[in-house]
């Protein structure tokens, strides 16, 4: 169960859904129309309400909310078939792993080269 919280449109809405939608958005948002990326982009990346959106795009909230219904449709059925943010959190999951794996390593008897050697590959594991 995620955090909730209330946002402007008067709706609670779940954190994790939130950040899902944005995950997806980050990896499937370009192929979108370029309308229907912009409204998803203004409501899940920056939070407007859908009549700041239908007010800001000269068009009605209804239009707004259709176009957000539809697009998270096609987002979740990319996601189904590509599996992209999926494959994407397994890598992260894992990598968290291994540098726990590698903060619980005993240090105390290791030389200052090997201390190094393993800082490395920690620094390495972060940067991917």
């Amino acid at each position: 169960m995620g955090v909730k919280y209330f946002c402007f449109t008067g709706e609670y809405k779940n954190m994790d859904s939130v950040y899902e939608m944005a995950l997806l958005i980050d990896f499937y948002g370009q192929m979108l129309t370029k309308r229907q990326f912009d409204i998803m982009d203004l409501h899940f990346n920056s939070d407007y309400s859908l009549g700041e959106i239908a007010q800001q795009l000269n068009i009605s909230r209804q239009g707004v909310h259709d176009n957000i219904k539809r697009s998270k449709a096609l987002l979740k059925k990319m996601e189904v078939k590509l599996g992209l943010v999926d494959r994407f959190n397994t890598q992260k999951n894992k990598e968290e792993r291994i540098l726990k794996y590698l903060e619980d390593i005993n240090k105390s008897n290791m030389s200052e080269e090997d201390i190094a050697i393993l800082k490395k590959i920690e620094d390495e594991i972060k940067n991917v």
